[in-house]
């Protein structure tokens, strides 16, 4: 099986990526869903594995010094691949706490800008990853999936994504 060309792929998952995050932004700013901790976090990973696609297509590391293009291909697949099961845990703390009975879920957080003020950097992110009540209301759905089940299988497709472009032999 003969695979497209790297640097077409890193577009369009760059493209992805841009697109992914303009929904989210559209649908805080447009539709007026707040995100909460886990999204936002979600939005982060999802800017670095844009990041990441995007210095692929630039750099565009070339078969010339195979050894030097082997490292440089294996590092953005690698660093897609790490970033894709980062957002994929959270999303999946995500989706957890959306099928926990009510009464189970722990109590809303403070605001970020509250935490960044007054909390260790440790703990704020030890409550940032943990979610609260807020991150398991759904909100909007599409086919059925909520936003973090969607998420999720955004996720899961980078990280296939990442593995193929780990194990690809040439391009």
């Amino acid at each position: 099986m003969t695979l497209p060309a790297s640097r077409p792929l890193y577009l369009l998952a760059f493209i992805t990526c841009a697109l992914l995050l303009a929904a989210a932004y559209y649908m805080e700013y447009v539709m007026g869903l707040l995100p909460c901790p886990l999204c936002i976090v979600q939005r982060f990973a999802f800017l670095l594995i844009g990041l990441i696609c995007l210095g692929a297509v630039l750099h565009n590391p070339q078969p010339k010094r195979e050894r030097r293009r082997n490292l440089a291909a294996r590092a953005y697949a690698f660093g897609v691949t790490l970033f894709a099961v980062f957002g994929g845990a959270t999303a999946s703390r995500q989706v957890w706490l959306q099928h926990q009975p009510a009464d189970q879920l722990p109590s809303c957080l403070p605001s970020l800008d509250y935490m960044v003020d007054v909390l260790p950097v440790f703990e704020m992110l030890t409550l940032l990853f943990s979610g609260t009540a807020d991150c398991a209301k759904v909100t909007w759905t599409f086919l059925g999936l909520s936003i973090a089940e969607c998420t999720l299988l955004a996720f899961i497709g980078f990280a296939l994504f990442g593995l193929l472009q780990l194990v690809r032999r040439e391009d």
